[in-house]
């Protein structure tokens, strides 16, 4: 992000150069010819009338003499980096020019938790304008001025013309016309469609799918963990196809599907909330502030959940995440500042090791797909630990690598799914951040740090840091779009951006 005076902010922007309107040069001077001299030159300066200059201003008492604008120049943008002060006439904007893409867009109720849909569309997609696909829960609380509640949602999205963004530059090249033929100035699209969910969803999400290319899972099942304790499945492919039909963006109302009730709910948890929640091949994990863990698998007479569940953590179950590898292995994250892994095949349905993962409550995990052996952690402690799973059985290991850049509680951390260094994480201190683990610190080069507006130290940047997005209020939860490389879209109290940057 970068920063300006309110003074600059109110300029108009300057014209794109990839429209061709660009800033004119000024005229290249020799200094060793001095003025180019014409010795042929005519006596007369033109065709019309010969005017002496001496008395054509003897007879215009009232000429004034043409002055440049002393209006000083509007102050530079500087960079801004988390943790420095802003001044009163200052705000933050976005530097587009390290964007490649970057939207905004909101919903009329906060969804502070969602996941990102499988499409039809392709894989590694680079040309713009992009289409995504989520699936999001609401929480909508009171509604304003009359102190009831609001009917709570999941909602089905479209997110279309995700544009390449525009932005000015100084050279004015046919390159660079040619890298802007695909963004344009029309705004990002919404078209959705919802279901309605009883409680405020706290977390949601979409069944794996198949990598066949072109298809689409029928059921496609997405799972909810509701405030009232209750998990809902519901199969969203009827609005996905309502959604992509030709009519879609005119008569969305009278091709919604008919059945909007879930297909399973899952009553183990009884009136205990939770915001654990995960799909694997295996089966939906879900666990609960109650400490409890319970699996339900897909049978051919439907959803089927186990009775007993799986008791170790000693809190509340934060996050879930299945091995990418291995079928029966699953991860936890809790409250009670561990991380543990849990095989399914143990009878006695406890952890089969435990490792105290941070200082606080683990809020988040993520299990690395392409190597299977890595796992990052975030807690309240703001601190991101990347664990290699091969020591947990040596002692209290040590994370592989910490950043505690940070300075509230991490809300999200999920492995980019196309490059296996690089994951992005989340906080309550309004920063998105992502890391690569492949860059390691040079020593020869000085070390960046961030300095108050009184000239004292506040943190050294690391060098694993490649990107800090702002913007958002409070963000929530972060996904990578496995489709479309290196695109990012995150939810926040304030609505969803959606964002490509040029690090990755």
């Amino acid at each position: 992000m970068a920063k300006r005076t309110s003074d600059a902010a109110d300029l108009p922007p300057p014209k794109s150069t990839a429209k061709g309107q660009g800033t004119a040069r000024p005229p290249i001077v020799d200094e060793e010819m001095g003025e180019f001299e014409d010795k042929w030159e005519d006596e007369y300066e033109s065709e019309g009338e010969v005017i002496d200059a001496e008395a054509e201003a003897e007879g215009d008492e009232d000429f004034t003499p043409a002055q440049e604008d002393s209006a000083p120049p509007p102050e530079p943008t500087k960079t801004y980096l988390p943790g420095t002060a802003i001044e009163s006439d200052e705000h933050l904007v976005p530097d587009n020019s390290v964007y490649l893409a970057l939207h905004s867009l909101s919903y009329s109720w906060p969804c502070l938790s969602f996941d990102v849909l499988k499409d039809t569309q392709g894989s590694d997609r680079a040309t713009f304008p992009h289409t995504a696909w989520i699936v999001t829960g609401t929480q909508a609380g009171e509604v304003p001025g009359q102190g009831s509640k609001a009917k709570d949602e999941v909602v089905i999205m479209k997110l279309g013309n995700l544009a390449k963004t525009q932005h000015d530059d100084e050279d004015d090249s046919d390159e660079e016309e040619e890298d802007d033929e695909n963004a344009n100035d029309e705004d990002a699209t919404l078209d959705f469609l919802t279901i309605p969910h009883i409680g405020s969803v706290n977390r949601i999400r979409a069944s794996p799918t198949s990598e066949i290319l072109g298809s689409l899972p029928d059921p496609y099942h997405v799972a909810t963990f509701s405030e009232t304790g209750k998990v809902h499945i519901f199969d969203v492919r009827p609005y996905i196809d309502t959604l992509s039909g030709p009519n879609s963006n005119s008569n969305l109302n009278s091709n919604k599907p008919k059945s909007k009730l879930p297909v399973h709910t899952i009553t183990n948890h009884g009136r205990s909330e939770g915001f654990a929640i995960e799909w694997g091949k295996t089966g939906l994990l879900t666990g609960d502030i109650d400490k409890k863990i319970y699996l339900t698998t897909l049978t051919p007479t439907g959803f089927n959940t186990s009775t007993q569940p799986y008791l170790s953590h000693t809190s509340s179950i934060e996050d879930l995440q299945w091995s990418p590898n291995e079928s029966t292995v699953f991860a936890s994250a809790s409250a009670d500042k561990t991380v543990r892994v849990w095989d399914i095949r143990t009878k006695n349905r406890k952890s089969v090791v435990s490792v105290q993962a941070h200082k606080e409550d683990v809020n988040v995990i993520s299990w690395n797909k392409g190597v299977d052996y890595l796992l990052v952690s975030g807690g309240d402690d703001g601190e991101l630990n990347v664990w290699d799973l091969r020591m947990f059985n040596k002692g209290q290991p040590k994370p592989v690598a910490n950043f505690a850049w940070h300075k509230g509680s991490i809300t999200s951390v999920e492995w980019n799914p196309n490059d296996n260094s690089v994951f992005g994480a989340s906080g309550s201190d309004d920063q998105l951040t992502l890391w690569d683990l492949s860059v390691e610190p040079d020593e020869d080069e000085s070390p960046i740090i961030v300095k108050s507006s009184n000239g004292s130290e506040i943190q050294n940047v690391p060098s694993q840091l490649l990107f800090v997005h702002q913007g958002q209020k409070d963000t929530k939860e972060i996904h990578w779009h496995n489709q479309i490389p290196g695109m990012v879209l995150s939810t926040a109290s304030d609505g969803f951006n959606v964002f490509k940057t040029i690090s990755c």
